[in-house]
Parts: structure tokens; sequence; C-alpha cells
């Protein structure tokens, strides 16, 4: 029972991607008829080259993702995950997502791999600030009057270090490795449950369709939805 392994674990990391966002209503990028690609192409209009060559469309396409992301909120699982760090089963969360739900929740060891919607930051000088001030209309920095943008991930450029540092230590040190709603189709992301399963850690992945990792895991559970999936755990760890 993987809620056995929760409860002995010594040190347990969750990896959190598209799916465990899409249960609070959140679109992600691939998804057929709602998904960001069906409207507009991001490695266009998201990239580092749009913030320079085009940045109208690039201040558009952002506005509209933060004000979507400001539409939804966390959903059950989120809260579990926050409940169980509180209680010493969780150490720490990496996330490919960029809406702080897992923040919202409760959760304060989190590694936010492709940065933030919650901030922007100045390109040019790197202040950063609430993204609400993006939203009211603000495009340069008041510090230097630089540009301003949302604090994520680009095309086109490197995951940020420090959050990188902090998952790549985590992975290493992990005895339970949760994989929660991610395809682990993106690198180098997708190599922190290999990394844990090489450093003797169990995996487990849960995710609607199969991945490519599914043959090393543990236990593997596909059809069914997250937050379900860790109610069932936490009742049974409250028996415990």
């Amino acid at each position: 029972m993987i809620s056995d392994w929760l409860a002995d674990a010594k040190h347990t990391v969750v990896f959190t991607g598209a799916g465990m966002s899409t249960e609070s209503g959140l679109p992600d990028f691939r998804s057929a008829n709602r998904g960001l690609w069906e409207q507009k192409d991001p490695s266009q209009v998201a990239s580092i080259t749009a913030l320079e060559t085009n940045p109208e469309e690039f201040i558009a396409f952002y506005r509209k993702r933060i004000l979507g992301v400001n539409e939804y909120k966390p959903h059950a699982g989120h809260f579990i995950l926050a409940d169980w760090e509180k209680r010493g089963l969780v150490q720490s969360i990496i996330t490919q997502n960029v809406d702080g739900f897992h923040q919202q929740a409760g959760s304060s060891s989190v590694a936010e791999l492709h940065g933030t919607l919650r901030a922007v930051h100045c390109q040019n000088c790197g202040s950063s600030f609430e993204s609400q001030a993006f939203m009211d209309g603000a495009e340069q920095c008041p510090v230097c009057s630089g540009r301003l943008r949302p604090s994520v991930v680009l095309f086109g450029e490197m995951l940020p270090e420090a959050p990188f540092d902090m998952a790549v230590d985590e992975a290493m040190n992990a005895t339970l490795f949760i994989v929660l709603g991610s395809s682990l189709s993106v690198s180098p992301a997708n190599q922190f449950p290999l990394i844990a399963k090489d450093n003797g850690a169990r995996l487990v992945i849960i995710n609607r369709e199969p991945t490519p990792f599914d043959e090393y895991a543990d236990a593997v559970i596909h059809d069914r939805n997250i937050g379900d999936v860790l109610s069932e755990w936490d009742e049974q760890l409250k028996r415990c």
C-alpha cells in the first residue's frame, strides 16, 4: 500500500506537472480544444524573441494567462500535500507549473522549475513586483524603465539555477519520489524521477496517460483524478 510507503519514507519528494493544475480547471498547453496550443503557438508568442520583437502580442498573451490563473484556485490535492508537509510526510515539491497553487494551498518548500505567473520582473535590472502591477497596465520598470515581463521561463531560456539545484538535491535525497500529473516528456525536468530512482528511491507515477518512465516505477496509476487518489491515501494514513 502506497500510504505505508509514505508513512515509512524518510524523505518524500513530490513532482507535479500540468495534470495537477488541470484538475483545478486551468487549461494546459496541449489539451485538445482547451489547451493554449489550440489558441496560440506559445513557442512563438511566449518566447524571448517575442518579448524583444513583438512585445504587444507577448504582453497580451501573458495578461490573458495571468487573468486565467486568477480565475482558478488550488484543489483538494494541493491542500493535502500542504498538510503532509506540515505533518512531516512530504519534505518538498518540485513543480513544472507556474500558477502558484502549491504556495496558495500552504506548501512552503517548492522548487518552481519554470518560474511563476504570480510575479513579474524587469528584464533589465531584475527588480521583482507582484503580477497585479502588470495586469494594471504597467509595462516599464519603476526602478530603471526597463521592460517588465512575467517571472516564468520563456521558450529559448534556461531553467532558473536555484530551483533547478534544489530539485537535483531533493531528487538525490529522496527515499520516495511521487510524480503527479506529468507526462515526463519535457527535458531536463523529466530526469528528476530517474535521479531519485538511481539513488535508491521508490518511484510512484500518477498520470492520466502512460509515461515513458512507467517501466521504472514501483507503482503506476492511470486514469484517476490526482485529488481522489491523494484523498484516499490521506484517509489511509489517518487510520494508521
